[in-house]
């Protein structure tokens, strides 16, 4: 893996989310850090990306949106 991770286009990348639902892009190579979860396996930077325009429409912590 040469250049940095996170900006490799032909990449594969997991979708993580923690537990406040916040979404990231991972390289899938890189080990999952702790307090996120798969949310979608390993696949291309623009499906992940896709996924996660898709599947995080609400941008907040989910402790504001429920209010806790």
């Amino acid at each position: 893996m040469a250049g940095n991770p996170f900006e490799d286009e032909s990449g594969q990348y997991l979708v993580l989310v923690n537990d406040e639902n916040q979404h990231a892009l991972w390289p899938a190579p890189l080990d999952v850090p702790a307090g996120w979860e798969v949310a979608q396996e390993a696949s291309s930077r623009a499906d992940s990306l896709a996924y996660v325009e898709r599947s995080w429409t609400d941008m907040r912590p989910a402790s504001l949106i429920s209010g806790s």
